[in-house]
């Protein structure tokens, strides 16, 4: 699901609790082997859309996948920091809201969700036995409840748009104008970028590197909306601003998580791109607000 490093510079998170910035090694000023990074979102991105394109029902399976490797790759993250979020249930619980939003649409996802909160409670509360009372239990069940909502729960929206009338090109659709908002900040963020926009979180997140988004994002969202929906092309402008605003804001909050855990990535599966996890960080709320937008609009 390509995403190329936000505004063309990651920003720079210790590899290690402790270990400064200057001691994460750069390949370019990408921050990444951009090589290899390209070469991985290529590859990733046109098996999805063969697969939208020809076995569309095949994209719920790989959403599950997605968000399974994503899952596990946080809640070890968290657990290296001392945060016990319970792997299993939690795992398991983001398949439920995967797969019943197929039979059952929005209240599949929704009672998925709550009782996978209900079973995390009553694991976290027994996870050491009976005659042992939790330690953290109010820190962990918090964190957990963020973590299923973050992956799983808003995952669960590219499933729900799979599902609506030319489920599969509205699912390319949100997809296409993710890559353009990546694609039209790392552009406009390595040939303009001189104003940072949050250096407290993103030092090298600019400005500059935000109105490329915009730029590239409308246009694609004219273009797509238009071509592969046949409908207002009005409604490619508004997601278009609207799916740049909340994937910044979902670069933006796993960027503070990892610099809240001190770590780069948070894992190593994709050459160039760090783990899965950090791949979905911007299409995860995209894929609510395409299907929030998408279904009401058409």
């Amino acid at each position: 699901m390509g995403r190329a490093p936000a505004d063309g510079i990651s920003e720079p998170v210790p590899a290690h609790p402790g270990e400064t910035a200057a001691a994460v090694p750069s390949g370019s000023r990408a921050g990444r082997n951009l090589p290899a990074a390209l070469a991985v979102g290529f590859g990733l991105g046109l098996s999805l859309i063969a697969i939208l394109l020809f076995v569309p029902e095949v994209f719920i399976g790989v959403v599950a996948v997605a968000i399974a490797v994503a899952t596990w790759e946080v809640a070890k993250r968290l657990r290296e920091a001392d945060v016990l979020v319970p792997r299993i249930p939690v795992i398991l619980g983001g398949q439920a809201m995967v797969w019943l939003g197929w039979p059952f649409g929005a209240v599949g996802v929704a009672g998925a969700f709550a009782a996978t909160v209900l079973v995390c409670m009553v694991w976290r509360l027994f996870d050491h036995g009976l005659r042992t009372a939790p330690r953290n239990f109010l820190r962990d069940i918090g964190i957990t409840v963020f973590a299923l909502a973050w992956i799983p729960l808003l995952a669960s929206f590219a499933v729900l748009l799979l599902l609506e009338p030319n489920g599969n090109l509205r699912v390319l659709t949100f997809m296409i104008l993710v890559v353009c908002s990546d694609v039209g900040g790392y552009v406009a963020g390595v040939l303009f970028g001189r104003h940072p926009m949050v250096p407290a979180i993103s030092p090298k997140k600019s400005w500059e590197g935000l109105c490329g988004s915009l730029v590239f994002t409308i246009i694609g969202g004219l273009l797509t909306v238009t071509l592969l929906l046949d409908a207002n092309s009005m409604i490619g402008v508004l997601l278009g601003v609207g799916l740049v605003l909340v994937a910044t804001v979902g670069d933006l909050i796993e960027s503070q998580i990892k610099r809240d855990l001190g770590i780069k990535d948070m894992g190593t599966m994709l050459p160039g791109h760090g783990g899965i996890m950090d791949r979905l960080d911007s299409m995860l709320p995209s894929a609510f607000v395409s299907w929030l937008v998408l279904s009401t609009l058409i």
